[in-house]
């Protein structure tokens, strides 16, 4: 494994910047999540480092090798791909064994069933190892074409939304399966996605892009409770941030624009009146819908409540972040 470095990484396609100066180190061993919407340039900077795009600025490191120039065999990365990018008529064993055929790695035939053993039982999968790549499950078939990159040992890991092709059930099943294969490998992991979960829940740091600029990193702990912006608080947390007019709660500070409340940071019992709009009971949890002042507030209260549409409850802010005009986060 190695860490990787971006320093003043750009790409433009024509007029439109993909990547705008891009400062980013993803330690060794680290599980690194690049989060953000479509077009905040998550996949063109997993590219560039891959090598399939070649930089228009900024340099790229892999361990102590600026890597600008090499090809991407010669960068020693292994890309999964949202879709399966398997053989269908090949076995798992032999869609397992393929990278490590290739000419340029010249893999010994005894090494390649080691291998292809050994990560069919990362995976869970080696009872599948005989079957054709179309009698898998959607859920199988991704741990094989996860398991196609894990046979390489590469310096780095790169996965480009390799979850969001499998239903709910699925997702979740193999997100837990992805941090343990990566805790039980300390494997360097750069992993892009637009699913707030995923994020949360997988990565050791979190890089927050908007529109090509990567505009916070850190932990996802201290990005859902320190956002250096507006943007950055909404790209964290389920039920999302409520942002609120600034002068809807008594106690807005001087230049104040807007009011970051999380749901559970909006208390009840106390304060101001809210009218209940929609209750949704989740389980573990129930989340409730507000009419605050004329503004949708979402918060989140007792699985078992017997609050219904219409009523009338007390509400208060604590924690309270506070943003200016431009979406910056006042201290």
């Amino acid at each position: 494994m190695a860490e990787v470095r971006l320093e003043g990484v750009s790409k433009a396609f024509g007029k439109t910047n993909a990547v705008s100066e891009i400062e980013l180190t993803v330690p060794d061993g680290a599980f690194v999540v690049l989060l953000g919407p479509t077009g905040a340039g998550k996949t063109t900077t997993l590219r560039l480092i891959a090598g399939l795009e070649k930089c228009d600025a900024g340099s790229i490191h892999i361990g102590e090798r600026q890597v600008n120039d090499e090809t991407p065999a010669q960068r020693d990365v292994a890309m999964v791909f949202q879709q399966y990018s398997l053989y269908p008529h090949l076995t798992v064993r032999d869609n397992l064994a393929f990278p490590l055929r290739s000419p340029i790695l010249k893999t010994p035939p005894d090494e390649i069933e080691r291998k292809v053993r050994e990560v069919a039982e990362v995976l869970r999968i080696p009872e599948k190892l005989d079957n054709k790549a179309t009698e898998l499950s959607g859920g199988e078939m991704q741990r094989v074409s996860i398991g196609r990159a894990l046979v390489r040992d590469p310096a780095i890991y790169l996965m480009d939304e390799p979850l969001s092709s499998l239903d709910a059930k699925l997702r979740a099943e193999l997100r837990i399966e992805l941090k343990r294969i990566h805790d039980e490998l300390a494997a360097t992991l750069l992993y892009v996605t637009h699913d707030q979960i995923e994020a949360m829940t997988m990565a050791s740091h979190v890089g927050v892009l908007d529109h090509g600029r990567l505009v916070q990193f850190g932990t996802p702990r201290d990005i859902y409770e320190n956002p250096r912006t507006a943007y950055v608080a909404a790209r964290l947390g389920q039920p999302r941030i409520n942002l609120l007019p600034a002068d809807v709660f008594a106690g807005a500070p001087s230049g104040a624009h807007t009011i970051g409340l999380r749901p559970e940071h909006v208390e009840q019992g106390k304060g101001e009146e809210a009218t209940v709009s929609r209750v949704e009971h989740l389980g573990d949890q129930t989340r409730l819908h507000l009419d605050y002042r004329g503004h949708a507030l979402t918060t989140l209260t007792d699985a078992h409540t017997p609050l219904q549409r219409g009523e009338t409850i007390l509400i208060r802010s604590r924690q309270a972040l506070y943003f200016d005009a431009d979406g910056n986060r006042l201290t």
